[in-house]
């Protein structure tokens, strides 16, 4: 028995969380064994290296230093909750995995491809989505959101204008590259434009794969 591995991805501010705990709800309404994780974090281990990457206070950190502690969280959270869960046929909700790693480490801040890949290997053991959401709009819509929001940016979301157009540049790169599981979503269009979006795709692909999107609970 073989689950269904989604993962959503996006630039901070793209509303995939908000997609992702949608897609939550909707499960739960259709009895859907499921599981609903987040990137860094997932686990006790993954969530403090969560704590280390995110805070304001480590701004001087390495870039490899970066690519090494999510690559150190995303292990800990591949073998520790999504396998298990892959394994006994649930379906896994993912807000970011490798692919955010490609885009953030690899374009942002344009480390070596070889390294990138070497390390996701090595966190997922050659794990891949299934099915992958890219929720793509502007920069100064995904600013405007995160600040509408009242929430302040963490180390991330507070780097330069011209990194965040890197990562989103890269996503759109890698998307292009990996057709075959990406869905490129346009998230300046409403909410339920896009959770229709997103539902008619799992759909869809869930019959191809032969998932049942009913009784698997």
């Amino acid at each position: 028995m073989s689950g269904f591995f989604i993962t959503f991805e996006g630039v901070d501010g793209c509303g995939k969380t908000t997609q992702a705990k949608s897609l939550l709800k909707k499960f739960s309404a259709l009895n859907i064994n499921h599981i609903y994780v987040r990137e860094p974090g997932g686990t006790v281990i993954s969530e403090n290296v969560r704590a280390l990457l995110l805070d304001n206070a480590h701004a001087n950190m390495h870039a490899r230093t970066e690519l090494l502690l999510f690559a150190a969280a995303r292990a800990q959270i591949v073998e520790e909750v999504i396998r298990p869960a892959l394994a006994v046929g649930k379906a896994v909700i993912c807000d970011r995995y490798t692919d955010s790693t490609a885009a953030f480490q690899g374009y942002g801040r344009a480390l070596d491809i070889q390294m990138i890949d070497a390390a996701i290997q090595l966190a997922t053991n050659g794990l891949h989505p299934d099915l992958t959401f890219l929720f793509d709009l502007s920069l100064e819509t995904a600013k405007q959101r995160r600040e509408n929001a009242g929430k302040s940016d963490d180390r991330l979301e507070a780097e330069t204008l011209a990194f965040h157009q890197r990562v989103r540049n890269g996503y759109l790169q890698i998307a292009q590259e990996n057709f075959h599981r990406f869905v490129v979503i346009d998230a300046e269009n409403p909410v339920k434009t896009q959770e229709n979006e997103v539902w008619e795709k799992i759909y869809t692909f869930a019959k191809d794969i032969g998932f049942e999107l009913e009784n698997k609970k």
